[in-house]
């Protein structure tokens, strides 16, 4: 119980060799960028493993959902009013975007749009829960690849980072927070939700906080290790 405490009380994200020592820099270091790149990949894989389950969407799409329901908006329309209410909502945090804020939307879509494609989808609960519980994983992982790159968080996670900042709370409880507000949001003005929400909304912020200290553990670990055989 007490390692599960550790995990949770996680509030700054990790700096390992891939991190880029300025997330505002015009000339990114390559490593940074491939990692960049490649934890959006996981994320946007993550979603789409989610997507296929049947089981009900992410809560910033239950809340999208809502206020398409309100406004008669389409619901592309409507995830990008999203998307860019919460990059204002950026400013009194004083949030500032990066490459990797700008490069979000297009990566991750596109992931999206190739992998359900391929995915299969089941019909009995049970595997879909398990497949739903597997995207959850595999979405917490590309987080904390992309996030440790350091070269700017999405909108959504540029919202739990700046609200972690203010309120110094651990990172998992500020995303976990965030993400059953935006479900009651959207839920209460006529966005569908189904167990895949609910089970996203309750585990995203631990996964996300347990990936970020496994790559932490592993990569010190193998750092030390390192060094004592040079030595």
């Amino acid at each position: 119980m007490k390692w599960l405490l550790n995990i949770l009380s996680l509030k700054i994200i990790p700096t390992l060799f891939w991190t880029a020592p300025n997330p505002f820099t015009i000339r990114p270091p390559l490593i940074s960028v491939t990692f960049l790149l490649l934890g959006l990949i996981i994320f946007g894989f993550g979603h789409a493993i989610l997507f296929t389950s049947n089981l009900g969407v992410s809560p910033w799409m239950v809340l999208s959902q809502g206020i398409t329901v309100q406004t008669g908006w389409s619901i592309g329309w409507t995830i990008i009013a999203v998307s860019f209410l919460v990059l204002i909502f950026w400013i009194p945090l004083r949030q500032v975007p990066g490459l990797g804020t700008f490069i979000n939307f297009f990566v991750v879509a596109a992931v999206i749009e190739v992998s359900v494609k391929f995915l299969p989808s089941f019909d009995h609960i049970l595997v879909q829960s398990l497949q739903t519980l597997f995207g959850i994983i595999v979405i917490a992982i590309g987080t904390a690849v992309y996030l440790i790159a350091n070269l700017g968080p999405g909108p959504r996670d540029g919202l739990m980072t700046g609200l972690q900042r203010v309120t110094d709370l651990p990172l998992a409880y500020v995303r976990n927070g965030l993400e059953l507000s935006v479900v009651i949001i959207g839920w209460s003005i006529g966005g569908t939700a189904g167990i895949a929400t609910v089970m996203f909304a309750l585990f995203i912020g631990p996964a996300a906080a347990m990936a970020m200290h496994f790559f932490k553990f592993l990569f010190i670990k193998v750092f030390i290790n390192t060094q004592q055989l040079a030595t």
